[in-house]
């Protein structure tokens, strides 16, 4: 069996609702596997065998308690720039594109998709398939894989997610239902109007009008739900939550990656996770956290540039970088081999340790574990360059039988790591708020491993998606494609 989400537009909750069925489906006792063709996104997540994936796939895998698999997931095009991609085929680096290099490429991408889907659907129950967008971006439809075009090759009927919060909910959902071609009409069996606040009684004339419009029924009114995980993509908003007397302020860089790296920090209960566009932002932080990022180079031009660099100097807290924020923390960076920007183009790092990043070779991609300050911690590696000299590495990692050093820190004021996923560790993160809670006079508190919590707020999910989703409906249309 299989069904198909598809949304009226980008960040209207597909990937919300797709992981909301996994799980639902994997309750019941189905073997499930999520599947979203072609990704864009910057938030990725690296598998045990070293590949790379979208993250919201990933999290849709835990939603169906299983390893993520790149297949899951064969294309994901990570932005370097406004009008270019690295291409990512089923988890590994294959070249960077601009756009119209890519449209005229993916011609050559079909029969691969259809060779991998057919593969996945003789090993699970149900495979839950995500589009990206929306069918309706009618420029974009020729040789599509993503939308009505995935539909097609899975011969899927497709569940269509709108946002309500936005406003127009009724004319996206005309507008995109009436773009499609008549056969493609056909495969659309339900509507779900995603994040309703209020009284839906309020909203049941509207539902009446657009179901005889359409002759497609409003299978479920999802309220605006506060779920605290993975974001989609890299274009969701990043929001702020102020409601605790420690303030975490995470750099909103212009190609900020990975930025999933942060969430753990949502569920202690005295942090407040901000993240800072202005330099003013930072000035009262207690952490600053410079995060990874897709350009490292542009990004660090654009630091210094906006004003960063001298309120970083000047800060009184501690300054904590991951992966490219990392790198930027060091003496230079210098693009050897042209990834990012062009071969021998460098920038001055920022100074607060004395490593070099040389950006060169080939990626690296890996999961590890280790050790931090005593405290064991996990996560993944997924970064071009490699950094010498860091003086006074802090985590000791062990990977394929082997144990190296990474990162670096200095007065226990900078900190920096190439490891993502590092505040996962609940012991590590309390670690790092306890130094801050001792400086403001504050309890020590504990924190929670995020996986524990990552479960709890997948149940979370599961039981309001029961409550406001005719999910019987959802498993008689599957059953009828079958």
């Amino acid at each position: 069996m299989r069904i198909m989400v598809q949304g009226t537009s980008s960040s209207c909750g597909k990937s919300l609702v797709a992981t909301a069925l996994c799980r639902i489906f994997t309750e019941d006792g189905y073997k499930v596997c999520p599947f979203k063709s072609q990704n864009m996104s910057l938030n990725s997540y690296v598998t045990d065998e070293g590949l790379e994936m979208g993250r919201a796939q990933a999290l849709q895998a835990f939603a169906c308690k299983i390893k993520p698999k790149a297949y899951m997931n064969p294309i994901l095009l990570k932005p370097t720039t406004d009008r270019k991609s690295q291409v990512i085929i089923l988890g590994k680096p294959y070249k960077n594109m601009d756009a119209r290099e890519y449209f005229n490429f993916k011609k050559s991408l079909r029969e691969k998709i259809k060779e991998i889907y057919n593969e996945i659907e003789k090993k699970y129950d149900i495979v839950v398939i995500e589009g990206a967008g929306s069918p309706a971006e009618i420029n974009l439809k020729e040789d599509d894989f993503v939308n009505m075009g995935m539909a097609e090759i899975a011969n899927s009927n497709v569940i269509l997610v709108a946002d309500i919060d936005r406003g127009g909910v009724f004319a996206s959902i005309y507008g995109t239902y009436m773009l499609l071609e008549e056969n493609e009409r056909k495969r659309i069996k339900g509507i779900i109007i995603n994040k309703f606040r209020g009284d839906k009684s309020l909203l049941m004339s509207g539902i009446e009008k657009i179901e005889n419009l359409i002759n497609v029924p409003v299978i479920g009114v999802i309220p605006y739900i506060d779920i605290r995980l993975e974001d989609e993509d890299g274009i969701v908003e990043l929001n702020t939550e102020y409601k605790g007397k420690i303030k975490v302020s995470v750099i909103r860089l212009p190609r900020i990656s990975n930025s999933t790296d942060f969430n753990p920090f949502l569920f202690d209960e005295d942090v407040s996770l901000n993240y800072a566009d202005d330099p003013q932002e930072i000035e009262d932080a207690d952490i600053v956290i410079i995060p990874g990022s897709k350009n490292t180079i542009e990004d660090l031009r654009w630091l210094k540039e906006k004003g960063f660099y001298e309120k970083l100097k000047e800060h009184k807290g501690i300054i904590f970088g991951i992966c490219g924020g990392y790198q930027m923390m060091g003496k230079i960076i210098i693009d050897e081999d042209g990834w990012e920007t062009k071969k021998g183009d460098f920038e001055e790092g920022l100074n607060f340790f004395d490593c070099v990043t040389y950006i060169k070779g080939e990626k690296v991609l890996r999961n590890v574990e280790g050790i931090a300050f005593g405290k064991k911690v996990k996560g993944y590696e997924i970064h071009m360059g490699e950094t010498e000299n860091n003086k006074n590495p802090f985590v000791e990692i062990h990977s394929e039988g082997k144990v190296f050093y990474d990162g670096d820190t200095k007065d226990f004021k900078y900190f920096g790591t190439y490891l993502h996923g590092i505040f996962d560790s609940g012991e590590f993160r309390e670690e790092i708020l306890n130094i801050v809670r001792k400086k403001k006079g504050l309890e020590y508190k504990k924190s929670e491993e995020f996986y524990i919590k990552r479960e709890e707020e997948l149940s979370k999910l599961s039981k309001i998606f029961r409550e406001n989703l005719d999910v019987d409906y959802i498993y008689e249309i599957m059953k009828k494609d079958d």
